[in-house]
C-alpha cells in the first residue's frame, strides 16, 4: 500500500470536508438526536459510499481517457466553480419569454 497516497487522501478529503453542508447537517443530526452514535455510523457510511463511487468513476475515466485529460477537465471544472464564485450576481430578476 502507498502510504503516501494514504495519508494525501486523507488530508485532502479531510480538510476539504470540515465546514461543508455534509458535516453542518451531521452537526444538526447530532444535536438534536438522542443516539450521536447512530449519527456518527450514518454519516461516516454514507462518506463512505460517496468517496467509493468517487474513486470507481475516476478508475472508469482514468481507463477510458488519458490521465492528463482527466486532470485537465477537472481543472478546467474547478477553475469555473472558482470564478462562478467569485462572480457577482446581478439584483436584477432575467426576464422570462
Amino acid at each position: 500500500m502507498d502510504l503516501q497516497l494514504l495519508g494525501l487522501s486523507f488530508i485532502a478529503v479531510f480538510l476539504s470536508e470540515l465546514g461543508d453542508k455534509s458535516q453542518l447537517a451531521a452537526i444538526a443530526l447530532g444535536g438534536s438526536s438522542s443516539s450521536p452514535r447512530a449519527v456518527f455510523l450514518g454519516t461516516s457510511a454514507a462518506l463512505l459510499l460517496a468517496s467509493l463511487i468517487g474513486v470507481l468513476v475516476g478508475e472508469g475515466a482514468a481507463e477510458l481517457f488519458p490521465t492528463r485529460l482527466v486532470k485537465a477537465i477537472a481543472a478546467i471544472g474547478f477553475a469555473i466553480m472558482g470564478l462562478r464564485l467569485l462572480w457577482p450576481k446581478s439584483d436584477t430578476p432575467e426576464e422570462v419569454e
